[in-house]
């Protein structure tokens, strides 16, 4: 199960950041695009993914084997077809429709893993679904070197690019109507007694079965959800990555030309520092589930990355400022990997888990609208200007990582006074709805 949505993600990742290199293989000069037009071509793409983002909650109406089929299949074609355009227009309009299916699709895979992992497991899952991020990234820029460095006769490098890099999704379309399971019970590389022990699992996390939990919607807990400041200190969290995090991968490629390397070396020397950053994403998603300490795991991946824009921003030696591109890489996807999972960590109930995801993705995808236009090219060779920005949302959001950790600690002060501390209380099951306010539930700091 979460090969496949991996896999998935790692090839949505793919078919959104490759523009990045295609502007550089040729693709701008194709399509008469200046950096105004250029900024529109990534900014589209987030527009879309911001109104279509409630579509999510169909994965709670229609069985997930068929609506991740429909999802993954529909960015497939649109991928494919960026290879197809002849002007800006074509382009914007299936930038737009890409951004609608992978809407459609990503932020409804958080929550579904939700339903089959415990709190103190979730993060580390997450983190091996979201590591496709950086892969991806990473794999983009090394395929990107080997299609235009080949010199391809009878179609341009860049159209080429598209085309290989937006295929496979088709495949992965077709494997995911297989392969995705709609619950535990339907799992087909499940046995019955790992069936029985997915179900049990389930009624220990909020004391209901998992079909309940599937199909029902809590207006309690929704408005709850909405009430809480823990989401919404999450959401500005997410927001501040996602203004570096959405525009790393579509401007490194043209950060590293302007060092001085030619355009094809700029393409393979963007994949190095999204390696280191998959790694780190996989290392730090599992500190943070063994130690119980997220907070603290985003606040030293936060400075990491604002050393990385920092040096980026202040030296013009081309050393210095690479050395800093593998910093930033290394900050800004990790955080993205243990923000998303901290949400859900700290709302007990499936429904204020499901209203956290909407918070955190509904607010957190404007944070692209600003991170793409953060580099024209008026601002070349160094974009000074735009890394001072995204050092900036790096450093605020460690400091609203130590807020909302200061502000659990409280909380869960409160609920020791209330029902004394976890250690001192007799074991056993927690009794249906305890996740949400009982006496075993402590927030994750």
């Amino acid at each position: 199960m979460l090969a496949n949505k991996w896999i998935a993600d790692l090839l949505a990742y793919l078919d959104r950041s490759n523009i990045g290199n295609a502007k550089i293989a040729g693709m701008q000069e194709a399509l008469k695009l200046d950096s105004g037009s250029y900024a529109w071509l990534l900014t589209i793409f987030y527009i879309s993914y911001i109104v279509f983002e409630p579509l999510a909650l169909m994965w709670k109406i229609i069985p997930p084997h068929i609506w991740g089929c429909f999802c993954v299949l529909g960015w497939a074609v649109c991928g494919t077809l960026q290879a197809a355009t002849f002007n800006w227009s074509g382009m914007m309009a299936v930038r737009f429709f890409l951004g609608a299916f992978e809407a459609s699709f990503a932020p409804g895979i958080t929550y579904l893993l939700s339903f089959f992992y415990l709190r103190n497991e979730l993060g580390l899952r997450c983190g091996l679904y979201l590591s496709a991020a950086p892969l991806a990234t990473c794999f983009a820029g090394a395929l990107a070197y080997g299609i235009t460095s080949g010199h391809p006769h009878g179609i341009s490098s860049w159209r080429l690019l598209f085309l290989v890099e937006g295929l496979p999704s088709l495949v992965a379309g077709v494997a995911t109507w297989f392969l995705m399971p709609d619950s535990a019970e339907t799992a087909k590389f499940l046995t019955e007694e790992e069936k029985a022990v997915a179900k049990a699992r389930s009624v220990r996390q909020v004391g209901k079965d998992q079909n309940v939990r599937i199909h029902g919607i809590n207006g309690r807990d929704v408005g709850h959800a909405i009430l809480d400041f823990k989401p919404w200190i999450n959401a500005l969290m997410y927001f501040s990555c996602n203004v570096s995090f959405a525009s790393l991968p579509v401007f490194l490629p043209t950060i590293l030309a302007a060092m001085g390397f030619s355009n094809i070396n700029a393409q393979g020397l963007s994949a190095p520092p999204y390696f280191l950053a998959f790694l780190v994403v996989l290392v730090s998603c599992w500190f943070a589930d063994k130690t119980a300490q997220r907070g603290f795991t985003i606040l030293f991946l936060s400075l990491l990355g604002a050393a990385g824009y920092i040096m980026l921003a202040v030296s013009s030696s081309t050393g210095v400022r690479y050395a800093g591109v593998f910093l930033a890489a290394a900050g800004i996807f990790p955080c993205i990997g243990n923000i998303l999972p901290w949400v859900m960590n700290n709302q007990g109930s499936d429904t204020r888990r499901g209203t956290g995801i909407a918070i955190i993705n509904v607010v957190g995808q404007c944070g692209p609208l600003l991170g793409t236009r953060l580099y024209p090219s008026s601002e070349g060779p160094y974009y000074r200007k735009g890394m001072w920005v995204c050092a900036a949302f790096m450093l605020f959001n460690g400091f609203l990582a130590m807020l909302l950790r200061a502000l659990l600690v409280w909380e869960n002060k409160k609920l020791d006074a209330k029902y004394s501390p976890v250690i001192h209380q007799k074991g056993g099951e927690p009794e249906e709805g305890e996740e949400n306010e009982g006496p075993r539930f402590r927030y994750i700091l």
